[in-house]
């Protein structure tokens, strides 16, 4: 009888270990920026201000995968598994995204007011910026006997000129940029310029912050009776004022100002921007911090106090002239003809004195003195023509000092030169030439003026004659370029 044999049962299939579950923090990250993306396209956001939340918001996407992560991480503890790692693609996207964010916090921190590279004339191919939509309007308001003008503006040109009636009129041209043009009427209708009387003030507020953050420029064209003051200012516009009895008060950021034809006073805060006053019959103040400044036909005193970036240009001032900044304080009785100043150099025709100037790091000429002068300088060369000779003390270092006096003047010299020699034209001057100290004293034509001259590192030379003074140049013209902040600073004067 045969016997049966069972086989054994198979064994059972193994068991597979969970499947880690995919990440979802890149997806939802790439979520949040899709959605950001989405409503700047629907035109909700505009791009600078998407860009400036993502410069300052960005380090929450971190948070937010972070956040991702430590739920993933406990969700994984729970089922008993093991958690997913960071990835490389994860890896990738938080190092994209870093650099993104620094770069963008670095941009916004250096140049905050990013969205200003809108008012350029190529701001239509910068696609943060929109498309320019153009409005304009028209106001007028009577205008009390005796008032003053009082005009504000965030953003845009400023021209007051003379009205033929005892109104003031106000024409606006106003441009405003949206991505569509109902966002532009919105914010044309929010930014309309206002026009108050308060007693014998009126007031024309251009009212471009009406619109927020939004950028819309305004630029007002005003007629306002000749007799009236005028007192203006903006952040990022040029200022035009021709044709006023009262004075002139002018605060300007970023733009150019122009005043003519002034019998009042002219006081002008700069920031960052250029000045050009002419036919002024009263006193001039500028400070601040200019770019561009030129002075012509003034017949009242003349006070400039700040910092000069670029040049200085005056002609034809009546009165006493005081000069401060960083670099140079100067002062003189007036001036005849012109004078030149700019970072390296200092160039005068016509000056009367007494002369007080004190500098730096300047190559210095002045022609036709005419009283006494008081100079000190280093790192540059001195130069003077006198036409008629007074007291005159003159230091300077690094730099050579050479001195032209008519042939008949009587004066007395006392020079000194350190490692540099004194050479002269004048016989009846005692001159010492050593290896490093050099002196030069005596008088010439029975004495006179006192002459005092030092230099260290340098020669001096006295020389006789005065050669023909070269002709007063043309004051250039200070270009009017709209809105657009100015080009970067050179050094101070």
């Amino acid at each position: 009888m045969a016997s049966s044999v069972q086989a054994p049962p198979p064994p059972p299939p193994p068991v597979m270990p969970p499947r880690q579950p995919r990440s979802f923090a890149g997806p939802v990250v790439l979520i949040v920026l899709g959605v950001f993306f989405l409503l700047r396209s629907l035109g909700l956001i505009p791009w600078y201000n998407w860009g400036r939340m993502f410069a300052h918001y960005w380090p929450l996407l971190l948070i937010l995968w972070g956040v991702v992560k430590l739920i993933e991480y406990q969700q994984a503890n729970r089922a008993g598994i093991r958690p997913r790692g960071l990835g490389a693609g994860g890896f990738i996207l938080i190092i994209v995204l870093v650099v993104a964010g620094l770069g963008a916090t670095e941009f916004y921190r250096w140049n905050p007011n990013f969205q200003e590279w809108c008012n350029g004339s190529d701001a239509d191919n910068l696609p943060w910026c929109g498309h320019t939509y153009s409005f304009s309007d028209e106001l007028q308001q009577p205008f009390p006997p005796g008032g003053a003008l009082h005009v504000s503006s965030e953003r845009g040109a400023i021209n007051i000129t003379t009205s033929e009636d005892n109104q003031v009129h106000v024409t606006v041209h106003k441009r405003v940029r949206a991505d569509r043009e109902d966002q532009a009427d919105g914010w044309n209708k929010a930014t309309t310029p206002r026009v108050s009387v308060s007693g014998q003030v009126v007031t024309v507020d251009a009212n471009t912050h009406g619109a927020g953050e939004h950028w819309v420029s305004s630029d007002l064209d005003i007629a306002v009776p000749r007799k009236a003051s005028a007192v203006v200012s903006t952040h990022h516009g040029d200022i035009s004022i021709m044709g006023r009895d009262g004075n002139a008060d002018v605060t300007s950021q970023d733009g150019d100002v122009s005043i003519t034809d002034l019998n009042g006073a002219a006081n002008v805060n700069l920031d960052h921007s250029s000045a050009r006053l002419s036919q002024i019959s009263s006193d001039v103040t500028i400070e601040g911090r200019a770019n561009d400044v030129s002075l012509e036909d003034i017949k009242g005193t003349v006070r400039l106090d700040g910092d000069f970036m670029e040049s200085v240009k005056l002609s034809h001032i009546a009165k006493p002239v005081t000069f401060k900044s960083s670099r140079t304080d100067m002062d003189f009785t007036k001036l005849d003809g012109y004078l030149n100043l700019d970072s390296g150099d200092l160039e005068a025709n016509g000056v009367s004195g007494p002369l007080r100037l004190r500098t730096r790091s300047k190559d210095i000429m002045l022609s036709g003195t005419t009283s006494d002068v008081r100079l000190e300088n280093e790192n540059g060369t001195v130069e003077i023509h006198v036409n008629k000779l007074g007291n005159m003390e003159v230091k300077n270092r690094k730099g050579d000092i050479r001195i032209y006096v008519p042939l008949k003047a009587g004066f007395q010299l006392d020079a000194q030169a350190r490692d540099g020699e004194i050479q002269s034209d004048f016989e009846s001057l005692k001159i010492q030439n050593g290896d490093d100290h050099s002196t030069a004293t005596g008088s010439v034509n029975g004495g006179g003026p006192r002459m005092m001259i030092s230099n260290e590192h340098g020669t001096i030379e006295i020389r006789s004659g005065v050669p023909t003074p070269p002709p007063v140049p043309a004051v250039p013209k200070i270009s009017h370029g709209g809105d657009t902040p100015g080009p970067a600073e050179p050094s101070e004067n």
